[in-house]
């Protein structure tokens, strides 16, 4: 199913990059070509945005834990805070 449906979406794509040349639509016609090339692209290395996204927010993530530990926060302390409001 795989195979099928990737060659329909680039068959579906041609046909839109077509229809969009003959209607004088270049700009809407390079972005449904630049949708084509991330079809290939994505098919063909394994690389997709979600998978791109996914390494961004861990490394956020990462970067974001090094940080709370080099000032000496571990987390989030519930009764710390609690503590502090209060005035106790």
């Amino acid at each position: 199913m795989d195979g099928t449906l990737y060659i329909v979406s680039l068959i579906v794509v041609a046909i839109m990059a077509f229809a969009l040349y003959r209607g004088n639509s270049f700009k809407l016609m390079f972005l449904v070509l630049a949708v084509g090339v991330y079809i290939i692209y994505s098919h063909e290395t394994g690389n997709t945005a979600t998978k791109y996204k996914d390494e961004v927010i861990e490394s956020l993530d990462k970067s974001a834990r090094d940080f709370s530990k080099s000032r000496g926060n571990e987390g989030y302390d519930e009764h710390k805070i609690k503590k502090e409001v209060q005035g106790d």
